[in-house]
């Protein structure tokens, strides 16, 4: 409420604070109509669920004093609203989700944690968080599957999955749910690159970027993903978690009054570096340009505003509309921030993304990618002009209190991201496209609810987070092929998935016995089969028609894809 107090709005500055505080859900349905509360009220609407909640079944109007006597007064901006507009309490981040619904943390009060001896029971609160997981099926056990560099995409798996068909430790099983989207982390020139570094330099980075920590390999790499990027400099972060994060939260703290407009769909990451902020925020709808234009209208001309987005969805495999979102946010003067993380080393002549496939490298203002996935590698980065990066690499926490990337790493990254850039790159992402068609049409034939995408993911649609786990354990322990359950919280109640990412190296006969694995799992598993079909259009789709964008935006009038259950 800091915040309101300094806005001195004439007519928040009658009501008592408390009040204020209740009706914030309230508040916040006013806020776009009110030049002064739209800057900050969206970020203010509520503390907690409940009390938005309390707050919403009991509305309490801003025009009245504690006794309940009106005032003679009314804002001059919410004359024209007749009505009080109904909306959505806003969620906070105190609040956890169980099943779907809400439910906050409990009271320190709560006797159920409180031992004999007065004092917090700690384990018993972790159990009970650990057995509320478990109840819902959500429960995260890691598969251990080593990877095999020599005969890749297979590996080891050493995972016990309590069942009687189990396959014996060190058993070979093929790996279909990777990132190492092009099996660049064991390309011969990436591993050389890596051991000559190793044996030159060794293991470490031995300190900060400014302590020790700064190499020539750093300051290399940073130029080559500028380059990469069409971008003046990069920065190096020790992963594309903090790029995002730091970036993201160290622009909105700068920038005096800044916006941000966040899709809904965007990755933790980023959600993190903003909620962080503490900035006001405002979600548009997933991939929709022409809502993201309908709030920045409502903006001040001259108040900085960022407009983050993904080109490549990780779980959804969306492509967004990347330059008419770029071009949205440059009308209404803002900048963007592009998180390119699934999309690097794979689209564009150059492997810069979808941004340099769609020839709007200029549009986008920052770039973030990471080393991690199709590059083979580890860590993130940022590329964009060269007073936006040295200004992030001056104030970022993120950047400046952790440890370097060690120069073994830097190496192979810079060979991997030449590769890419060449022939041999060019030559891996038609093969890499070509395999991902083969094997969407081979489950789309078997009937798997294939999830449509114009993206190389393939995610299958299951709906349930028992099943979902179910499927990948029968794959894995029956049959030797191993793709990773999607469940809550990576995707929300009801979108369980496998998130299915061939490579270049998955071959045609390879993918004949996985779909007929997969067919006979779920079978099993008593799951529907699907009719290839739009669910919106009815239209039977093959997979270039699915890849369309125009098709996902336009042509079935509908702003995404499913597929019709048989």
């Amino acid at each position: 409420m800091a915040h309101i107090a300094r806005l001195k709005c004439p007519f928040l500055g009658r009501i008592p604070a408390e009040l204020t505080k209740k009706a914030g859900a309230s508040l916040f349905s006013y806020s776009e109509n009110c030049p002064v509360m739209s800057q900050l009220l969206a970020h203010h609407a509520s503390t907690k669920a409940e009390e938005a909640e309390t707050a919403a079944s009991q509305p309490q109007s801003p025009s009245k004093n504690p006794s309940g006597q009106a005032q003679s007064f009314k804002c001059p901006f919410l004359k024209k609203l007749d009505v009080q507009k109904n909306v959505q309490p806003v969620t906070d981040p105190d609040t956890i989700r169980v099943n779907g619904t809400s439910k906050t943390r409990p009271s320190v009060a709560d006797k159920e944690f409180v031992k004999d001896d007065g004092f917090f029971d700690y384990d018993k609160f972790m159990q009970g968080e650990v057995d509320r997981k478990k109840a819902d099926h959500t429960y995260r056990i890691f598969k251990k599957v080593n990877r095999i560099a020599e005969k890749f995409p297979y590996g080891e798996n050493y995972a016990k999955l309590d069942s009687k068909d189990s396959l014996p430790p060190g058993q070979p099983v093929s790996v279909w749910c990777s990132n190492d989207y092009l099996g660049m982390s064991r390309h011969p020139n990436v591993t050389t690159a890596v051991s000559n570094a190793l044996k030159q330099h060794g293991t470490g980075a031995g300190g900060t970027r400014n302590i020790a920590g700064n190499t020539t390999y750093h300051e290399s790499l940073e130029r080559l993903v500028a380059e990469l990027h069409q971008k003046e400099a990069g920065l190096l972060f020790t992963s594309c978690y903090v790029a995002n994060d730091s970036t993201l939260f160290t622009l909105a703290k700068a920038l005096p009054g800044c916006e941000i407009y966040s899709d809904s769909g965007n990755h933790a990451s980023m959600i993190q570096g903003i909620r962080n902020s503490k900035v006001p925020k405002f979600i548009f709808r997933h991939n929709d340009p022409q809502h993201l234009e309908d709030l920045l209208k409502k903006s001040d001309k001259a108040t900085p505003k960022i407009v983050a987005f993904e080109t490549v969805h990780s779980m959804t495999g969306d492509i967004c509309p990347t330059k008419e979102l770029c071009d949205v946010a440059h009308k209404y003067g803002a900048i963007t921030f592009v998180d390119e993380v699934h999309a690097v080393g794979l689209y564009g002549r150059h492997g810069a993304g979808v941004g340099e496939r769609d020839e709007c490298l200029a549009d986008m203002d920052i770039i973030s990618g990471t080393l991690g996935k199709a590059f083979g590698m580890i860590g993130g980065y940022i590329a964009g002009n060269s007073n936006l990066v040295d200004m992030v690499r001056s104030y970022a926490a993120g950047f400046i209190f952790t440890t370097a990337l060690p120069p073994m790493v830097l190496a192979g990254a810079m060979a991997s991201i030449k590769v890419l850039m060449g022939d041999e790159g060019r030559s891996l992402r038609e093969r890499h496209q070509s395999r991902v068609r083969t094997l969407y049409g081979k489950l789309q034939a078997a009937g798997i609810p294939v999830i449509h995408t114009p993206s190389h993911i393939i995610p299958v649609h299951v709906g349930n987070p028992k099943a979902c786990t179910e499927v990948a354990n029968q794959l894995l322990s029956k049959h030797g092929f191993y793709v990773q359950a999607i469940n809550p919280p990576t995707v929300g109640p009801g979108e369980e998935r496998l998130r299915i990412a061939p490579t270049p190296f998955h071959k045609p006969e390879m993918m004949d016995q996985f779909v007929d694995a997969l067919t006979a799992s779920w079978k099993s598993c008593d799951l529907p089969f699907t009719v290839n079909e739009c669910a919106y259009c009815k239209k039977t789709l093959n997979f270039e028609e699915a890849s369309s964008l125009q098709h996902n935006h336009q042509s079935c009038g509908a702003k995404g894809m499913a597929v019709g259950v048989a």
